[in-house]
């Protein structure tokens, strides 16, 4: 067996488990992987393989191990011990909606991280470049994105962004583990922007690719917070963005359960439609919370839907139809001034916040999980952080929250996901032919 793609094979024979000691791919050269085998003289137990390629737990099976030469064959069954390289660099591509980011990250596994997902049990992340081109500009005039003029501003600009990150980061091409790009779920022509220069690269320098869950990326995202060192599963996960309010019970990478969901529009898009009402400008969040600063949000009595259920899930329609109703009334009697645009922003900014946190703050009592991580582009609003942190010292509770910057949608979280994956096991593939995901449930995620 060729390790590194040289004759150099340094082994040790201890208490009757093979260990290998250098990069391999398991089958190259199977002759000299046979010779050595034959040292043990029929005492083997166990194997022990050190490259990052090799991540196969359990025992030793043609579907573990891709295609035995034939004559390794008698090793099947053998218990296999596999340890994953310490150090992995995985550039990610971002395109699933109206933001192009690029970044390079470096992970390695904590001193106590297990297989069972990296992150939660120790995973640590350092971004060493990271670029990121906002589409707002070009869709502000449409209130809202276009997904062909976003597909065409990709083009544009993504080459460009990944030749930055490389060379700030200054890793060469050769020192990179994978190419993660964003699968799904999004606009399936921006989706397809990421993931074509993804595998183009990957062909090109010779190095596998990984396609992530848009959603797994912000739920994740989080994790790379150094506080979030001694995080453990399970716990509670909001997502909460423009296209999504969902809260998740997370039990390990990959392992999501749906406990409630948005039935309309998502929190996100309660902002957006709310400040387009009262024209505030476009995206809506940012202006509603600026507007905000200078409000009362007791001026304006706005509904919090489903707060007396006893659901998890979220609606903010109704809260929509209010704002409509109260904007009509004040343009008609012509008193939709800047004092009332102010007022009407607190009160819907306060309205999202009580039913974001009622609603979380009930399902940690359900779960009687007190751990909760935030994620997603509303995760920014500071009015909705100082509410999440009031509950964490009331209730005794332990809340995360991505970083600000890491809130919207970027490259990033892409290369953190993918990066906690090969970590935990799940291996990329070599670049091919593909396809993205414009729909798709986190639970058809593979469990690592």
């Amino acid at each position: 067996m060729a390790l590194d793609r040289s004759r150099f094979f340094p082994l040790a024979l201890s208490r009757g488990f093979f260990i290998e000691l250098s990069g391999a791919q398991l089958g190259e050269q199977t002759d000299l992987f046979d010779g050595a085998l034959k040292a043990a003289k029929g005492s083997l137990k166990g194997l022990v393989f050190f490259d990052s390629n090799n991540r196969h737990r359990g025992r030793l099976s043609k579907k573990c191990s891709g295609a035995w030469p034939r004559k390794t064959h008698k090793y099947l069954g053998h218990r296999g011990f596999w340890q994953v390289s310490p150090v992995v660099h995985v550039l990610g591509i971002e395109t699933s909606c109206d933001e192009t980011g690029v970044a390079l990250i470096r992970a390695q596994p904590g001193s106590g991280s297990s297989q069972t997902g990296a992150g939660a049990s120790g995973a640590t992340g350092e971004i060493l470049a990271q670029a990121l081109h906002s589409q707002v500009a070009l869709h502000a005039a449409y209130g809202g994105v276009v997904p062909e003029l976003a597909s065409r501003d990709h083009i544009q600009r993504l080459a460009g962004l990944v030749e930055r990150v490389m060379s700030e980061a200054g890793v060469d091409w050769a020192a990179l583990d994978a190419i993660a790009f964003t699968e799904g779920p999004g606009l399936a022509g921006a989706l397809l922007v990421g993931a074509s220069l993804a595998q183009g690269l990957a062909a090109a320098v010779n190095k596998p690719v990984i396609g992530v869950h848009h959603l797994e990326g912000h739920l994740l995202s989080p994790l790379l917070d150094p506080e979030a060192g001694d995080l453990r599963f399970p716990f509670l996960a909001l997502l909460v963005s423009g296209g999504h309010t969902q809260i998740m019970r997370v039990d390990g990478l990959g392992r999501y359960a749906l406990l409630g969901e948005t039935i309309d529009d998502a929190a996100g898009e309660a902002f957006d439609k709310s400040a387009q009402l009262m024209g505030l400008g476009y995206p809506g969040g940012p202006e509603i919370a600026r507007w905000s600063t200078s409000g009362r949000a007791d001026r304006f009595d706005l509904p919090r839907p489903l707060m007396r259920r006893p659901t998890l899930d979220f609606s903010f329609a109704g809260l929509k139809t209010a704002v409509l109703t109260h904007v009509q009334k004040l343009r008609s009697s012509l008193a939709l001034d800047d004092q009332a645009r102010a007022d009407m922003a607190a009160a819907v900014q306060a309205a999202i916040v009580d039913v974001l946190t009622g609603k979380c703050r009930k399902a940690m009592r359900d779960t009687e999980i007190h751990q909760l991580v935030i994620a997603g582009g509303v995760g920014a609003n500071q009015a909705l952080r100082q509410a999440f942190a009031e509950i964490s010292r009331q209730d005794q509770c332990r809340v995360l929250f991505a970083p600000p910057h890491l809130c919207t949608d970027n490259g990033v979280m892409i290369a953190w996901a993918a990066a906690l994956r090969v970590l935990g096991g799940q291996p990329p593939s070599r670049a091919s032919g593909f396809s993205v995901r414009p729909r798709w449930p986190l639970a058809e995620l593979p469990l690592v």
